[in-house]
């Protein structure tokens, strides 16, 4: 049997690697026993090698609990554990790995694809009228540990010290935990008709770190002939 499907570029890449990208839209990670559980986005799963064990990641108890219940964000998680290879994409979106060291990372929910069980994760709140920007709750992660981070379409790294900088809800990937994002509100009654929401609500960053923004909102529309 011939076909280019059998080229080496579309075969997997062996690696000892735990954490490693077959192409920017794929990734594999390693598990064994011994090794830490991986916490995905549930559904991000497209196959995996060996054995492996899979289980709903609740929100847990306390705040956690309440503000899932709140907000419908951070529940929808899966933990895997096992020996062998598991491999993760979401709707051929572009990946990017961060390596935490000790250092704590906000996640837009909508591109969190999967991270390191070693990892402290809680869900915040960005309060005010965050809810009509894109969702009141992001994901916090802290530690020491990789993160698998999805972006529709190349990502664009902006510095948020220099100056103000706003972001399209919908098009914030992650940003540095200690910023603390602001709601910029730009909406005025002539522009209700043809403007969406990330239009007339901003997330406000500045100060000392960066935010990571997606070359889209997040919307697939279906077009037709």
């Amino acid at each position: 049997m011939r076909s280019n499907l059998f080229d080496a570029v579309n075969q997997e890449r062996q690696t000892t690697e735990r954490w490693a990208l077959q192409s920017d839209r794929m990734l594999r990670c390693a598990l064994t026993p011994q090794s830490p559980e991986i916490i995905s986005s549930q559904g991000a799963m497209v196959a995996y090698q060996g054995q492996m064990d899979f289980s709903y990641q609740s929100s847990g108890g306390g705040m956690r609990m309440l503000k899932k219940m709140a907000s419908g964000e951070g529940g929808n998680m899966m933990r895997t554990r096992g020996q062998g290879e598991i491999f993760f994409a979401r709707a051929a979106d572009q990946i990017f790995l961060i390596q935490l060291e000790g250092e704590a990372l906000t996640l837009n929910t909508k591109s969190m694809l999967a991270f390191d069980g070693s990892l402290e994760w809680d869900i915040r709140s960005l309060g005010g009228a965050a809810f009509m920007a894109g969702g009141l709750f992001n994901l916090v992660l802290q530690g020491h540990g990789m993160v698998a981070v999805t972006s529709d379409g190349p990502p664009m790294l902006l510095d948020c010290s220099q100056q103000p900088t706003f972001v399209d809800p919908q098009a914030a990937v992650c940003w540095s935990a200690n910023l603390q994002p602001q709601i910029k509100n730009d909406f005025k009654m002539g522009s209700l008709i043809g403007r969406g929401s990330g239009e007339s609500f901003q997330l406000g960053f500045h100060g000392p770190g960066f935010v990571v923004v997606q070359p889209s909102e997040g919307f697939h529309p279906i077009t037709g002939s």
